[in-house]
């Protein structure tokens, strides 16, 4: 061997060596300060509930603060841009639902992307949704809601976190189901679709179990039925939609965390290890096991073809169901 080639070799070998160190260094420093955790609804949906759950068990694991901040506004879409213009620093960590696997085949200009754009970190957990309706409405079950319904049509309306969310797509996927007709008024975010519905302002709300039970529960709402197939082991006696006269009706959310696309991959496994330890503390557990979650804790690997299958089904329930952007 030349010289002049030994040189360049060992030039090269020392320039790898030290981008390792510097990679191993950053690892082991991360992470160096306050994580942003990014919520895209408003706060008191059932988005920014698990969210704070999750960030107050992950802030221990990380050994810094995991802050949250709430981006509200076009179905989840302007949190989502910001994260997805974020540095991919690891300093940045945002909560994706199923809205915005929704929301990949609902908006055609959309400013993201969800699956280039993002990496995957890991699911953390489904959540199931209740049918609720005002007190002052006259049914105590599904099926009264539905004979009110048919005899008044158009006369009741629903609400909804905005087209594209879940709460949308569940109270679309209802209306499909029993034939009715009702009215979608779509608000900013959970907190303020939750309050139109306590207050009256809108008839039905198929909200998520963590922010409507609460309510149920202290008599500001009556709840009729739960979205999932089998009935909750927490409220054994409210009825499924699907055992209320419509076989196969399934509605509920997930959520996961997402990173800007070309984060590290240290930075990816760290936040992972902090959330499946969220997910494993006895306090946090019962929280979420109070509130309906059904905790994950995937790989990022399986996340990101989780995202993907999501984008590819809802998209055949969006056509089913008919549903355009409003």
């Amino acid at each position: 061997m030349s010289v002049a080639r030994l040189i360049n070799f060992r030039s090269v070998a020392l320039t790898l060596s030290a981008l390792l160190a510097a990679g191993q260094g950053w690892a082991q420093s991360y992470p160096a300060k306050p994580v942003r955790y990014l919520i895209p609804m408003s706060p008191g949906s059932g988005a920014d509930t698990i969210g704070r759950i999750i960030a107050g068990g992950m802030s221990p694991a990380l050994g810094q603060q995991v802050v949250i901040d709430n981006r509200t506004g076009a179905a989840g879409n302007i949190g989502a841009e910001l994260a997805a213009k974020s540095p991919p620093d690891g300093y940045t960590v945002f909560q994706a639902s199923m809205t915005h696997a929704v929301n990949a085949t609902l908006y055609s200009n959309l400013p993201y992307d969800l699956v280039r754009d993002f990496a995957a970190v890991t699911l953390l957990a489904t959540s199931p949704s209740m049918v609720v309706v005002h007190p002052s409405l006259p049914v105590k079950s599904v099926a009264e809601l539905v004979r009110l319904a048919k005899a008044r049509p158009g006369a009741l309306n629903y609400a909804s976190t905005g087209a594209g969310t879940a709460t949308f797509l569940a109270g679309e996927l209802f209306k499909t189901a029993a034939g009715v007709n009702l009215l979608h008024v779509p608000y900013r975010g959970g907190g303020e679709a939750l309050i139109a519905v306590v207050t009256g302002e809108v008839s039905v709300y198929l909200g998520p179990l963590a922010t409507v039970l609460p309510q149920v529960q202290h008599g500001k709402l009556r709840g009729l039925a739960v979205t999932t197939l089998q009935r909750l082991p927490a409220l054994p006696q409210v009825p499924t939609v699907a055992e209320s006269g419509y076989p196969g009706y399934e509605a509920g959310n997930w959520y996961g965390l997402v990173v800007p696309a070309k984060t590290p991959r240290e930075a990816i496994a760290a936040l992972r290890g902090a959330a499946v330890s969220a997910l494993k503390n006895s306090t946090v557990a019962k929280r979420m096991d109070d509130l309906g979650y059904v905790a994950m804790g995937t790989e990022p690997e399986a996340f990101g073809a989780y995202i993907k299958s999501e984008i590819e089904k809802l998209a055949k329930i969006l056509k089913q169901v008919g549903a355009k952007p409003e």
